[in-house]
C-alpha cells in the first residue's frame, strides 16, 4: 500500500510541475531566471535585459527605454531632429535609453542614444554587461551624460567585443583626465568619433594627436574625427598637427569653433606639404628599413632546399654555393651588428654621441664629417627597394619608407599628409598672416590627393582679403559637391554647446 501511496503523490506532483510551468511558461527542461546580476545571460533585446539587470541591482528609478526604426532618409532625420529640440526639456527631466532598432525585429538594435542625464556606476555596469550581447549595434551616443574617466576607460575594454560598432559620440562629456584618446587607440576599430563640447584643451589635444600617430604607432581605421568646441589654442593645433604626419587613414578633421591662432594654423598648413623628417623619425625610418632587410633575407633563406635533400652536384657547382651561402651568412651577421649598435645608442646615447651625430645629422642640418660615409639617397632608396621586395605581404607600407621621400640637404622630407580630404577651421582666431600658409599648400597639391574641403568662415580676417578669395576659388575647383556646406555643418553642432 506504501508503495502505491509513494507512486501517486509521485504522479500528483508531477502534473502539478506541469500545470506550474504552463502558467510560468517554463519547462521542466529549462533553467530558471537568473538570481544574481553575474548569472544573467543578456538576449540581445534591449528592452527586457536593461531592466532585468537594473532590477538585480535594486536600481529604484530605472530609466525607461524607447524603441523606434531606423531613420534612413536624410530629411526624416531633419524633421526628427528639429521636434526632438522642441521637446528636449521634457527628455531631460524624464531619463530614456533611445534605442534605433533596423526593423521590427527587438534585437537588431543599431543605435543607442543616452541624452541629457546622468549614468552613475550603477547604470555603467549594466550597459557595459550589456553591450556585447548586441552584435547589430553600430553606434553609440552619450550626450550630457556626466561620464567618468573610468566609466570610459571600461567602455573600451569591450568595445573589442562589438564586432560591428562603427561610431561613438561622446559629447558635453569633460573628463579630468581626458581619456577621449583612448577611443583612438592603435587596436581601435572605431571609424567615426565625435568629441565636441568636452573642454578637452591644449593637454587633452596633446593625448588625441599621440593617438592619431607617433613614429611607433597609428591609428588605421579612424576615418572622421570632430573636436568642435573644446577650447583648443596654438598648442593643442600644434599637437593635433604632429599627429597628421604620419596617419594615413583620417578624411575628416573639424577643429572648428576653438581658439587657434596664426601659430596652430602654421603647423596645421606644414603637414599638408612635404615636410622634413625629425631625428626619432629618421632613427624610426632606419629601424623599418633594417627590419626589412633581415625579413627579406628570411623569406629567402626559408624558401631554399635544405643542403642534404640536394641531388649530387660537381665540385665546381658545389663550390658556388657554399660562396653563395657564405655570402649570405656575412648579410645576416652585418644586419644584426647594424641592430645591436641601435639597441646600444638606445641604452648608452652618450657612449654613442659621436656616432649619432654623424648618422643623424641630417636630421638637424649638419654637415656629415670627412672620415664617415653618410648614406646618399640613392643608398637610402636602394634600401627601400629591398625592404618592398622583401616583404610582399606586407598589407601598408609605413609612411616613413614612402618611395617619395626625399634626401636633400643633410635632411629627409617626407610628402605631405595627402590622405586628409577635409579641414574644418571655422569659428577660430586665424588671421590674414596664415593664409598664404594654407594657399601654397593647395597649390602645391598633386594627383595623389589632398584637401578638397577647408573651411575657413568666422575667423579674424576679412571675406574679400585677396588669399582668402584665391583659396575659396580653389576650394571651388575642388569641392565634389561644387559648395562649400561646411558652416552650416558646424552651425548644427553649436547648438549642442
Amino acid at each position: 500500500m506504501s508503495r502505491k501511496r509513494h507512486v501517486k503523490e509521485k504522479t500528483e506532483k508531477a502534473i502539478a510541475e506541469d500545470e506550474a510551468s504552463k502558467v510560468s511558461g517554463l519547462t521542466t527542461n529549462e533553467t530558471l531566471p537568473a538570481q544574481t546580476f553575474d548569472e544573467y545571460q543578456c538576449s540581445g533585446n534591449v528592452k527586457i535585459d536593461f531592466h532585468e539587470l537594473c532590477t538585480l541591482l535594486n536600481i529604484k528609478d530605472i530609466p525607461a527605454v524607447s524603441t523606434k526604426l531606423l531613420v534612413s532618409s536624410t530629411t526624416e532625420k531633419e524633421t526628427e531632429d528639429n521636434q526632438s529640440q522642441i521637446n528636449a526639456a521634457s527628455f531631460w527631466s524624464k531619463p530614456c535609453l533611445q534605442v534605433e532598432l533596423e526593423n521590427e525585429n527587438q534585437l537588431s538594435a543599431k543605435s543607442i542614444k543616452i541624452s541629457g542625464w546622468k549614468v552613475d556606476e550603477q547604470i555603467a555596469r549594466v550597459l557595459q554587461k550589456m553591450f556585447p550581447s548586441l552584435s547589430q549595434l553600430h553606434s553609440l551616443q552619450f550626450w550630457q551624460a556626466r561620464l567618468t574617466d573610468q566609466m570610459v576607460s571600461s567602455l573600451m575594454s569591450t568595445i573589442s567585443l562589438w564586432s560591428n560598432l562603427r561610431a561613438v559620440m561622446l559629447e558635453g562629456n569633460p573628463l579630468p583626465q581626458h581619456s577621449y584618446h583612448l577611443l583612438l587607440s592603435e587596436d581601435s576599430t572605431l571609424t567615426h568619433v565625435s568629441l565636441r563640447n568636452n573642454r578637452i584643451g591644449d593637454e587633452g589635444a596633446r593625448l588625441v594627436g599621440s593617438a592619431l600617430s607617433t613614429p611607433r604607432s597609428a591609428n588605421k581605421n579612424l576615418l572622421s574625427l570632430n573636436l568642435a568646441f573644446n577650447s583648443i589654442g596654438d598648442a593643442g593645433a600644434a599637437h593635433i598637427a604632429h599627429g597628421l604626419r604620419l596617419n594615413r587613414a583620417l578624411l575628416f578633421l573639424s577643429l572648428s569653433n576653438n581658439q587657434i591662432g596664426d601659430s596652430g594654423a602654421a603647423h596645421l598648413a606644414a603637414i599638408l606639404d612635404k615636410f622634413a623628417l625629425t631625428h626619432d623619425e629618421v632613427v624610426e625610418r632606419r629601424k623599418l628599413l633594417l627590419q626589412g632587410m633581415q625579413s627579406s633575407s628570411f623569406r629567402v633563406d626559408s624558401v631554399q632546399t635544405p643542403a642534404d635533400q640536394l641531388p649530387s652536384v660537381s665540385s665546381s657547382t658545389s663550390s658556388s654555393i657554399s660562396k653563395g651561402e657564405s655570402k649570405g651568412t656575412s648579410k645576416k651577421k652585418e644586419a644584426s651588428k647594424k641592430e645591436e649598435k641601435l639597441a646600444t645608442n638606445k641604452e648608452n646615447p652618450k657612449a654613442s654621441k659621436k656616432s649619432s651625430d654623424v648618422k643623424v645629422a641630417q636630421s638637424k642640418g649638419g654637415k656629415p664629417g670627412a672620415k664617415e660615409k653618410q648614406p646618399s639617397a640613392q643608398e637610402d632608396h636602394s634600401t627601400v627597394s629591398q625592404y618592398e621586395q622583401g616583404a610582399e605581404s606586407v598589407e601598408t607600407v609605413h609612411p616613413l619608407l614612402d618611395k617619395s621621400v626625399q634626401h636633400r640637404d643633410g635632411e629627409f622630407f617626407l610628402p605631405g599628409n595627402t590622405t586628409l580630404t577635409s579641414l574644418n577651421l571655422a569659428g577660430n582666431r586665424i588671421t590674414e598672416r596664415s593664409l598664404p600658409l594654407f594657399l601654397k599648400s593647395l597649390e602645391m597639391r598633386g594627383e595623389g590627393g589632398g584637401l578638397l574641403r577647408l573651411c575657413l568662415q568666422r575667423n579674424h580676417f576679412p571675406p574679400e582679403c585677396e588669399s582668402y578669395v584665391s583659396i575659396t576659388k580653389l576650394m571651388a575647383l575642388s569641392d565634389p559637391l561644387k559648395q562649400n556646406s561646411c558652416e552650416h555643418t558646424e552651425e548644427e553642432a553649436g547648438q549642442g554647446e
